[in-house]
């Protein structure tokens, strides 16, 4: 009776081990299946933000570059004029001082009509603040700014207005500037770039005739030479009276008439000696 009630309990025993084990492999079948199923939707949703962060990141770019391209439009017709006194009470005599300030320092005679806007920037203080100048026309700007050389002994000087960013970039590139320029190459700053022209050593040309090698003569030129020479030697012949060289067809011409002459005079005087 023992026996069999350990041999059931030991049946029992090894279905509740398998049950066990099937059950485990069976939680971690759902487990992998589960951790499959969220991966592969989180996958698809970061494929999906990823797309969108991709299309705002070009439209941000975009907007950055018409941001960029309209604040340097906007500010191409303006100068920053450092140094002038800031003695206005109201916006009209400031611009009515820079119209008189230009004409004085800078030669230019200007009208209302030629400037947009007048302000300065920053808050007042013990120092003149600086002076934007909007000008109506490109034109009348960059006629303006040629004159910048006038104030070389003056405490007044005049720059061209950029933003904030585009000011830290020319700084960070003026060390660059210096280093290009030491090197002998032409560099400028022009905007929020360096511009930079290599230099370029002048061609080196032969100093004496001896440096230059000869060329070989053509054959065929050489031969019609020797040719020519063969001919003129067969046709011209020599004189008693030239001991050297040959003689040209000109100079036999002139020596056979003044040969033929003589005879001619002689047979004249010998036949009027008979005459008589």
């Amino acid at each position: 009776m023992m026996e069999e009630v350990l041999n059931t309990l030991k049946s029992i025993k090894i279905e509740l081990d398998e049950q066990r084990i099937e059950i485990r492999e069976t939680g971690k079948n759902v487990t992998d299946h589960v951790t499959q199923n969220i991966s592969s939707i989180f996958e698809e949703k970061f494929l999906a933000w990823e797309g969108k962060l991709r299309e705002m990141k070009d439209i941000v770019e975009s907007q950055g570059k018409q941001i960029y391209y309209l604040e340097k439009q906007a500010r191409v017709r303006n100068l920053v004029f450092f140094g002038i006194e800031e003695n206005e009470t109201s916006y009209e005599s400031l611009e009515r001082n820079i119209i008189k300030w230009i004409e004085q320092y800078l030669s230019t005679k200007l009208t209302y009509n030629d400037i947009q806007e007048v302000k300065r920037l920053g808050k007042k203080g013990e120092r003149p603040r600086p002076t934007v100048v909007t000008f109506t026309t490109l034109g009348i700007k960059i006629r303006i700014f040629k004159q910048k050389g006038a104030l070389k002994d003056t405490q007044y000087y005049i720059k061209e207005d950029y933003p904030k960013h585009i000011l830290e970039k020319r700084k960070e590139l003026q060390e660059q500037l210096k280093v290009e320029r030491e090197k002998g190459n032409t560099a400028i700053l022009k905007y929020d770039k360096l511009i930079v022209l290599k230099h370029q050593s002048k061609r080196k040309f032969p100093s004496s005739p001896d440096t230059i090698t000869p060329t070989k003569p053509d054959k065929h030129i050489q031969a019609s030479k020797k040719n020519k020479t063969q001919q003129s030697s067969k046709t011209v012949t020599r004189s008693n009276s030239i001991s050297e060289g040959v003689i040209k067809p000109s100079m036999l011409n002139y020596l056979v008439n003044n040969n033929v002459k003589p005879n001619q005079n002689n047979n004249n005087k010998e036949s009027k000696s008979e005459n008589m």
